[in-house]
């Protein structure tokens, strides 16, 4: 990496996003961008990422994955979150360092939002973050941390059931889905949420201008 200063260095992902809440039909965050309450009047969640093609400037972050821990107290928009996350431990130096910005919003861009709404950051750890697909299932496991498997709710004609056209900050196009198995053991907390809501999201992220 140059010496450019955190804040301006260009970078991109593309990829996929797969997520898991506690609420208990689909999170009306993604139409409300944040205006309604999650469904229990809180949010606890796990975020696995898959980077198919990216990089931090000169930083090729290509084939790695990320998983994250959210919990949000009330309406996404007034902040107060807690975040931590979890980076693929194939990643060298500069990755780790690369992702760290990305995820904690410091790169600015599409995350820059999570600099303004975390409040807490409870760290951030190397760990082997695998993100799998079979069939229409995608699976994410971070070491003894995160287990999870979220797969689409079928709609007419068994297609995927799809949200489109969204201003929602992960992506435009958000398929309705839930987890089959989502189960979280870190930083203290122990969460179940097999059956609850969850979300699959093309990425296409960057920064630092939008």
């Amino acid at each position: 990496m140059d010496g450019t200063q955190l804040g301006q260095v260009e970078w991109a992902i593309k990829g996929e996003l797969i997520l898991n809440c506690n609420c208990t039909v689909f999170c009306p965050c993604v139409v409300s961008l944040g205006d309604h309450p999650p469904t229990e009047g809180y949010c606890m969640g796990w975020a696995g990422i898959r980077i198919d093609s990216g990089n931090y400037g000169d930083v090729d972050l290509s084939g790695l994955n990320v998983g994250l821990l959210l919990e949000i107290p009330g309406r996404m928009g007034r902040g107060n979150w807690k975040a931590a996350a979890y980076i693929d431990d194939r990643s060298d130096d500069a990755a780790f360092e690369a992702l760290c910005h990305i995820f904690t919003g410091a790169a600015k861009g599409t995350t820059g939002l999570f600099k303004m709404l975390v409040s807490e950051f409870l760290g951030a750890e190397r760990a082997p973050v695998t993100f799998e697909t079979e069939g229409n299932k995608r699976r994410l496991i971070v070491g003894k941390a995160i287990k999870g498997e979220v797969e689409p709710v079928p709609g007419k004609g068994g297609a995927d059931q799809v949200i489109t056209n969204t201003n929602y900050w992960m992506g435009p196009d958000i398929t309705v889905a839930k987890a089959n198995v989502a189960k979280v053991r870190a930083f203290g907390r122990v969460w179940d949420f097999d059956g609850k809501s969850a979300e699959i999201c093309q990425i296409d992220w960057k920064g630092p201008g939008r």
